[in-house]
């Protein structure tokens, strides 16, 4: 069995049904009986094991949800109209309350995955004022995404920003299951493109596997979604909440401009840079983002 065949095998791990009946593929692990529940939101076009090596760091004895984004990994395609943050958004708010109806929350996502964050608070801010206990964004944009330049400077910095679009387009027409790419090709693109200095083989492996699992129309409809988000406006609700801001100084993909962004707007925020580290901070810092994540994950269980 493939990889993609294997991760999109329905029998295989938990599923969980949104209310617009979209199938999404759920893994726990942790005490049931955890005083606090973290639940890890990965990003475009990865999954679940986007926290793969962030998770041997974690405290054992803390509860953790990690689950697919719709279209990505082993969940279900986006359907029509629901390829958006506020979707994503809204899968989270339900997966919460069907998992976990009772008890404090911590919160990380990474790139997309924060960016569901800010529109949660925007969209459930009574989520955010009775459960949320710490939000972590890892290498996250608060918005601007429509005028990426890959930090490519002049014309073609330019032409990146007028490309990305053509991208999105061409990968929403797509109606294979998985995106046919040479891995060798994905591989050497994703370490230029996603990583920083030195990248491990293993970390680029899992970006690119990861990768090779998405759906491509899914993907492309949610490119447009990310060059749409504007996340400022949720970070209101979060301003009394402990948080901690991460950011790699190489990041291409959500450059530390942005990350700085929301930390100005999060009064109890630790803003944290990486010297050296692209936009894959799960795989490239997982020690130190897993560090980042407990300490919030610390203060929720005292808190309690």
């Amino acid at each position: 069995m493939t990889t993609a065949s294997r991760l999109r095998d329905p029998s295989i791990g938990h599923r969980f049904v949104a209310s617009d009946g979209a199938a999404l593929h759920v893994e726990e692990s942790g005490p049931a009986d955890s005083a606090v529940t973290l639940v890890l939101v990965h990003g475009w076009t990865q999954d679940h094991r986007t926290w793969d090596f962030v998770l041997p760091h974690l405290d054992p004895g803390v509860r953790v949800l990690r689950y697919d984004l719709r279209g990505h990994g082993g969940s279900a395609h986006a359907r029509p109209g629901s390829a958006t943050i506020s979707r994503l958004a809204d899968d989270l708010a339900e997966l919460i309350a069907d998992r976990v109806p009772s008890g404090p929350l911590v919160l990380a996502g990474h790139s997309m995955g924060g960016m569901t964050l800010m529109v949660l608070a925007e969209r459930h801010p009574e989520l955010v004022s009775e459960r949320l206990a710490g939000a972590a964004f890892v290498a996250t944009s608060s918005g601007d995404m429509d005028q990426l330049t890959l930090g490519f400077p002049g014309l073609v910095g330019r032409g990146v920003t007028r490309f990305e679009p053509r991208v999105a387009r061409l990968l929403a027409r797509l109606r294979s299951d998985t995106l046919r790419l040479r891995p060798a090709m994905v591989r050497s693109g994703a370490r230029q493109l996603v990583f920083g200095a030195r990248p491990g083989r293993a970390q680029v492996d899992s970006v690119v596997e990861q990768l090779l699992c998405a759906h491509p129309a899914s993907a492309g409809l949610f490119l447009d979604a990310i060059a749409a988000h504007r996340g400022v406006g949720g970070l209101g609700a979060l301003c009394d909440v402990p948080s901690v801001v991460l950011a790699g100084e190489r990041d291409r993909l959500c450059p530390l401009a942005h990350a700085k962004v929301i930390a100005d707007e999060l009064p109890h925020a630790e803003f944290v840079r990486f010297p050296g580290a692209g936009h894959m901070l799960p795989q490239e810092r997982p020690f130190e983002v897993a560090r980042r994540i407990s300490a919030l994950v610390r203060v929720a269980t005292r808190g309690n």
